[in-house]
């Protein structure tokens, strides 16, 4: 059967192009769809039945879908989807399968300068909600946060002709699989994690409250900001400040993935709250890069820490604006979601306690679900 296919990373510049309107159609069962999907997409839930290779239920749908558009179907691994878009082009529709489907989806980076933080590159993984940094300054990099495909930052470097001179990240990630130690190992450039969400793990340059991790002429001021995890940090890099999973635009980081019993949950709320509070300290016009994001649109994701403060979009930012540790806590532990998909497997592997399987890429996809409410 003749197929036409487009790259998930071509969906993901079209969804991010105010001047493009995509129209995806996810053919997946409408649990899954639920669960996880590429933003702005329509569900028309006949996998089932492509699989069978009937095409009823499509057909049965013909009305709901546009003539003047390129239609973009996805669907698991791209199978089903690529049935669909052959079964629509017969029908007169202008209509591709993305690539891999989902599992395509989740594994596509794109990157973005920050133009309100000099010397910041922000890559943003839009299908699993993952963002990291490459902060540099006079032709060397220091990369943060990356994630299992390394090639993304030495591709990026190499785009700007910089130096990769050290890798770090912001806390033990339990969403994700960290690229750091496997990019530091490839550059044999020092990996920086705080000592407390080390594990097991060995070749590690172990950072602290008010190290610094130079760049060039400048430098990452490390900021310990526990709660998510014990070693969570925030870096500040001039008027920058690389929040990791401590403070979202719209939430903060959970603090349940280490113990999940309740009182350990109260207890890591507390820290958290009280690095939030040192947070809110620092001037407004810092400009907060986090590392995560759900369904912000704006990209580079960006805002400066004063309107972040000033807005009513963060909830529980607002508790610790008003000084109110209880409402906090308190909302933390009767909001929590789901955790995120492996995420015991995942951290696991990210203290060097277990070695990553064939399924490692598999591991992450899905939903994310780091923030705490």
């Amino acid at each position: 059967m003749s197929n036409t296919t487009t790259e998930p990373s071509e969906v993901a510049r079209r969804v991010a192009d105010d001047d493009e309107d995509p129209f995806i159609l996810d053919v997946r069962n409408e649990d899954a769809y639920e669960e996880w999907q590429i933003p702005g997409s329509t569900n028309i839930p006949v996998y089932d039945e492509l699989l069978e290779y009937d095409y009823s239920g499509l057909e049965a749908h013909l009305d709901e879908l546009p003539e003047d558009r390129k239609i973009a179907v996805v669907c698991v691994g791209g199978v089903t989807s690529a049935r669909a878009a052959e079964f629509l082009r017969e029908q007169g529709y202008d209509a591709e399968s993305i690539d891999n489907g989902m599992n395509g989806w989740g594994r596509v980076h794109r990157q973005y300068d920050v133009p309100d933080a000099d010397g910041v590159v922000q890559v943003v993984r839009p299908g699993t909600g993952c963002v990291s940094y490459l902060a540099h300054d006079d032709g060397e990099a220091v990369v943060v946060d990356p994630t299992q495909y390394v090639d993304v930052y030495l591709n990026a470097a190499d785009e700007r002709d910089l130096d990769i001179v050290g890798v770090a990240d912001t806390h033990a990630h339990a969403d994700h699989v960290s690229g750091a130690r496997r990019l530091a190992g490839e550059l044999d450039v020092p990996y920086y994690l705080h000592g407390e969400d080390t594990g097991e793990l060995e070749e590690v340059s172990e950072i602290a409250d008010g190290d610094t991790i130079p760049v060039g002429d400048r430098e990452l001021e490390v900021i310990h900001t526990p709660g998510h995890t014990p070693g969570s940090v925030s870096f500040a890099f001039e008027d920058a400040l690389l929040s990791g999973d401590t403070l979202f635009l719209r939430s903060v980081g959970r603090p349940d993935l280490e113990d999940s019993s309740e009182d350990a949950v109260r207890e890591a709320a507390s820290r958290l709250f009280d690095s939030l509070d040192d947070l809110v300290d620092r001037d407004d016009d810092t400009v907060v890069l986090p590392g995560h994001f759900s369904d912000e649109t704006a990209r580079p994701l960006a805002t400066d820490l004063g309107d972040l403060t000033a807005e009513s979009t963060n909830e529980l930012l607002s508790y610790v604006e008003d000084g109110d540790e209880s409402a906090f806590v308190e909302t933390i532990v009767e909001s929590l979601a789901d955790e995120p998909a492996n995420y015991n497997e995942i951290k696991q592997i990210n203290w060097g306690k277990e070695q990553p399987g064939s399924d490692v890429e598999a591991l992450e996809l899905g939903p994310n679900n780091c923030a705490a409410n």
